[in-house]
């Protein structure tokens, strides 16, 4: 793959949405939403998810992340995070979509709490209903290629699988399965769940991913500001990295400067 001439022009497509920015953060753990906003300001982020049972986006009585972070600005993405049946999720994007209007959406299902790892069955099965009803889901997933064609086949208009447990931030622990995702998807692959630091996030760029998706990284970080900033950067030089293409690994040291013909 060639890099673009300006870097600039390199967005991505997601349902007919494109976007420039390659990273998208979240909206929980903050201590307040003028944090959250400050972040998001200094991530560069188009796109900001947002837990429609955790997080007021509706009503005028109580503090609203919509006063905080335009929506007209910024592309919300809904998510069914807390979700542990595929019937929670359908039914918490169908009010999410009643209350905003929404079709691009995240989906995710729990198996249970301890390791919130997601229920491909259930995923599966929600990603099939919300399909036939016009959402245009993003998807948490395992990171598990055979997983991810089905649910490109089922109609995921983007696979995210995790690099690790969601707020563990250990970073990617299996590279090679979700290069092979990256291979296989003809839809956008964002890692989501797992980022610790700003190498991590370069690491899932220079694999081939879309972009990364990330909250407790940025959130839990002694300065989140200083770390949007961090984890902007780091999405950009994993993203050229990738485009330039890496040297070849070798077993043995190979001279910078050659050393035949030396004086």
């Amino acid at each position: 793959m060639n890099a673009p001439q300006s870097f600039n022009s390199d967005s991505w497509t997601v349902a007919g949405r494109t976007f420039n920015s390659r990273l998208i953060v979240g909206t929980g753990k903050y201590k307040s939403f003028e944090e959250n906003a400050a972040a998001v300001e200094a991530s560069g982020a188009e796109i900001v998810t947002v837990a429609v049972r955790r997080v007021n986006i509706s009503d005028p009585n109580q503090p609203r992340l919509t006063d905080f972070i335009d929506p007209k600005k910024i592309t919300y993405l809904p998510n069914t995070a807390g979700c542990f049946t595929a019937d929670e999720a359908i039914r918490t994007l169908r009010l999410a979509r009643e209350a905003g209007g929404w079709n691009l959406v995240k989906l995710e299902v729990l198996g249970e709490a301890k390791t919130l790892y997601p229920d491909m069955r259930e995923t599966l099965r929600a990603t099939e209903v919300l399909v036939k009803e016009g959402f245009e889901p993003m998807v948490y997933c395992v990171d598990d290629p055979i997983a991810a064609k089905q649910l490109e086949e089922a109609g995921a208009v983007a696979i995210m699988p995790l690099g690790a447990p969601i707020g563990s931030g250990l970073g990617i622990q299996n590279r090679v399965t979700i290069r092979l995702i990256v291979e296989g998807a003809k839809v956008p692959v964002l890692v989501d769940a797992g980022v610790g630091t700003a190498s991590d996030a370069a690491v899932a760029m220079e694999l081939g991913c879309d972009g990364v998706l990330m909250n407790t990284a940025i959130a839990e970080a002694k300065d989140p500001v200083l770390m949007a900033r961090a984890m902007k950067a780091a999405v950009e030089a994993g993203r050229l990295s990738y485009l330039a293409g890496r040297m070849q690994k070798r077993r043995y040291a190979d001279p910078s400067s050659p050393l035949a013909g030396l004086i």
